[in-house]
């Protein structure tokens, strides 16, 4: 019997939405499988805020699901303090932005009204047969447990504590972060700027050892308020809490394969944090979801010209599509574990290696364009 659906995708979180509307435009059939609330998630408003890269802003204007200004806030500055006097400061060569701080419920809602109106996308509550299955189902994926993929987690001593804040002095679209090292260990502070150029609004990640998230989750919100206000240096002036807190452990994984088949042949693929995880102070975990779905619809749109023949879920695909994604998260990997590593080491003379190296960094002109366009996507 021929099967309903070409792919059938495991997840309908912003990355398994994104790929459903990138396949339905290419006239695929496509089943996306509702998952549970991830639990992580122990709070009913969502806080989450992400950094999105050019290279994500032009995949989902595409799709028309950017959201508006109000809700896609650019970033023209980013300043970051070491833990002992380094310092570095990018600012956007262009009037654009160097990223854009978006709001994850608004960005949500865009894509699930678009994939409602998408004729070849069909809703589904379990998972149906398909020439492709791909995985979108988070870091806790059940798919990649039962199919047997080794899931090698490296556990960062950390957790992070995100919530919304409102404060004093206006952002001026400035990302702002803090390395600090603790008498528990490393901390990193990232305020984000929300509502809008002119907002008073940010996104707080903070990423704390153990003991300290739960001390901070323990304060009440006006006494939070004033370690933020400490943490931060009276930058952004007075804090106040607007949200509930949430709170996640940090960790490095990696699948080891990240495509492969069925008992009956069908393929399969893992996408997003199904297939990876990383430390969120460089802002790229959903930017590196969103790229490997483009590039997945990108190897499958090659069958129009010349590999028509070829099932969705051919290997040749399924290949070409790892390949491609491995070689590119290579370094994002090492880049981002390795800048943890470097600060969180507690020698005093790799702390003042690193300041010194930030310090140094700041001053090269020719350096820091290329790291700025690297992280603009």
């Amino acid at each position: 019997m021929a099967q309903k659906f070409d792919v059938c995708i495991r997840g309908d979180g912003m990355v398994g939405r994104t790929l459903a509307l990138l396949l339905a435009r290419q006239r695929l059939r496509v089943g996306l499988v509702s998952h549970a609330t991830q639990a992580t998630d122990h709070h009913k408003d969502d806080v989450r805020a992400y950094s999105l890269n050019s290279a994500s802003r032009d995949l989902l204007s595409s799709l028309r699901c950017w959201p508006d200004a109000l809700h896609a806030t650019p970033v023209q500055h980013m300043r970051v303090w070491g833990d002992d006097g380094g310092f570095t400061h990018f600012e956007s060569p262009t009037p654009e932005g160097l990223t854009w701080i978006v709001d994850v419920p608004v960005l949500e809602a865009q894509l699930a009204e678009a994939v409602r109106y998408q004729a070849e996308i069909t809703p589904l509550t379990a998972p149906e047969p398909a020439a492709l299955t791909v995985v979108c189902e988070g870091r806790a994926s059940a798919t990649r447990a039962e199919l047997g993929v080794n899931f090698e987690v490296l556990p960062y001593q950390q957790h992070a504590v995100a919530a919304r804040v409102r404060c004093s002095t206006p952002h001026r679209q400035q990302a702002l972060q803090w390395f600090h090292h603790g008498a528990q260990g490393l901390e990193i502070l990232a305020l984000l700027p929300l509502g809008g150029a002119h907002g008073d609004t940010a996104s707080l990640v903070w990423s704390l050892p153990p003991e300290r998230t739960k001390d901070m989750l323990a304060l009440s919100a006006d006494a939070f308020g004033i370690e933020l206000e400490h943490a931060s240096n009276g930058v952004l002036g007075q804090i106040a809490l607007t949200s509930e807190r949430a709170m996640w452990p940090l960790q490095l994984a990696c699948a080891d394969r990240w495509t492969g088949n069925f008992a009956d042949g069908s393929a399969w693929a893992l996408a997003g944090d199904a297939a990876h995880n990383i430390h969120p102070l460089a802002g790229l975990g959903l930017n590196l979801g969103l790229a490997d779905v483009a590039e997945l619809a990108n190897v499958l749109k090659a069958r129009e010209a010349k590999d028509y023949w070829r099932s969705v879920g051919d290997r040749y695909f399924m290949r070409r599509y790892e390949r491609a994604r491995k070689a590119d998260m290579v370094p994002t990997w090492l880049a981002c574990d390795g800048l943890q590593r470097l600060f969180a080491h507690p020698n005093p003379g790799v702390q003042a290696l690193r300041n010194w190296g930030m310090n140094g960094f700041n001053s090269l002109a020719t350096v820091k364009a290329w790291a700025m366009h690297q992280a603009m996507g």
